[in-house]
Parts: structure tokens; sequence; C-alpha cells
């Protein structure tokens, strides 16, 4: 286990608090196949740790008592075999967005009422972490957009080399929060959608990517001819 963080301020803490769900939603998604099998029911008491540095780790309890940080779930392992895959994933994600949120709160210990209120505020304009896992809609008050769609509102790379925002969400058309619509999800972090913030689309696997999530900015994604995320490309490797 990782020592405390000495991260104090609201922004600090939020920056610490995303590394880690970064790591836990990874963790719970694309690297899904090793997480499960490193959560052996016949190992003793294992517990997901995220860490700050955005990696991920099954391993024992911290041995010292009271711990640096609070703990996460204890013994997510043993139920691994006595429940359908999805419904296990999807309580270790509970159980993971109660330690993110022990967590974050643990480290503000010392924040005011104002900070404590921005601090979850901005926690919560994220999808947790079992929302990303059940692929489940947040609710949110901005438009959503057409899931079979790859207008994003975002910027890439198009066929005539020049770098174009796609179209904007469409007005009026999504007050109904119809069941072909959701939520445009970053495939790294699980953040959501942001017009500020520059996004690239896979052309494999056609998920969306903050570009600082994947190290790709404007001006790279503009040599780029097809590009390809992370994740399709060690599947290429392999």
């Amino acid at each position: 286990m990782e020592m405390a963080s000495s991260a104090r301020t609201v922004e600090e803490i939020f920056k610490d608090f995303s590394a880690r769900r970064a790591a836990v939603v990874r963790a719970l998604t694309y690297d899904v196949d090793s997480f499960y099998g490193l959560c052996d029911p016949d190992k003793e008491n294992l517990c997901l740790y995220g860490h700050s540095s955005e990696t991920w780790e099954v391993a024992l309890p911290a041995e010292e008592v009271p711990p640096e940080l609070p703990e996460p779930a204890l013994g997510i392992n043993f139920a691994r075999d006595g429940m359908n895959r999805k419904d296990w994933l999807s309580l270790v994600a509970v159980h993971s967005d109660s330690w993110l949120l022990s967590v974050a709160f643990y480290l503000g210990a010392r924040l005011n009422r104002n900070e404590r209120k921005r601090l979850f505020s901005l926690i919560n304009d994220l999808p947790t972490v079992f929302e990303v896992v059940t692929e489940r809609k947040p609710v949110k008050e901005k438009p959503s957009v057409d899931s079979g769609s790859k207008s994003r509102g975002s910027i890439k790379r198009s066929s005539d080399g020049q770098m174009k925002s796609n179209p904007k969400l469409m007005e009026d058309t999504y007050e109904d929060e119809e069941e072909d619509h959701t939520e445009t999800l970053c495939g790294s972090c699980g953040g959501n959608y942001n017009a500020d913030e520059f996004w690239i689309g896979c052309d494999v696997c056609e998920r969306w990517y903050h570009g600082k999530c994947v190290k790709i900015t404007p001006a790279k994604a503009d040599s780029i001819k097809q590009y390809k995320c992370p994740s399709c490309m060690k599947r290429s490797r392999s």
C-alpha cells in the first residue's frame, strides 16, 4: 500500500481522486481479464487498490494499524466464483466507489464547508465506477448524443488532413432521454465529454479518448492517418 498523499487543496485532492479512479476503471474494464485472474478465491483476503500513479494493484491489505489511508473492500476474491461475472464486477465497482470517496474526504479532512462542497461537485461531475462498469447512463442536465454516431462535438483529424470540430450536439432533440442516446465517455478515464477539451476517436474500436489520456495532441493527431488506441495497439501486437 502506498503512503498517504500530501494533497491538501481541493485541486490536489481531486487530481488524486481522478488518478485512483482511472486506475480502478482500467482494472474493471480494459484490464478486466487480468484483474479477474488475479482475484483467485483460493488466496487470502485481497483488495483492489487504485494508486495515484494511475496504476492498479490486487494485493493483501496494509499490515499497519491504523493504515495510512482508508482501505478498500477486503476479500473481493472470495465471491468471484460464486457470482455471475458481471454481477461480481459490479459489486467490486460499488465498493471501489465507496473507497475512492473515503480516501478523498480523508485527505480533505481539513477543508472547510465550501471547499468540501466544491470537492464533491468536481467528483460528482464524473460518472461513478459502477456507472462505467455497468454502462449505465449518468443522469445529466446537458444533452446526450447518438450512440451510433461518431459526432461527439470533439476534434479529430478529417480525411482531408484538416483539424475540424465535429458537429455540435443537436438542439432541442434530447429532452426525453431516449434509449438510443448515451453520454460520450473517455475510454481511458471514463470522464464525460467536455467541449473545451481535445478528444480523439479510435478508428478501430471507435471509442473516444481525451487527448491527454492517450498522450495525443491536436498537432500530433494531424499527422496520424489511422489512429489506434492503446488497447487496440496492444491487441494487434499480441
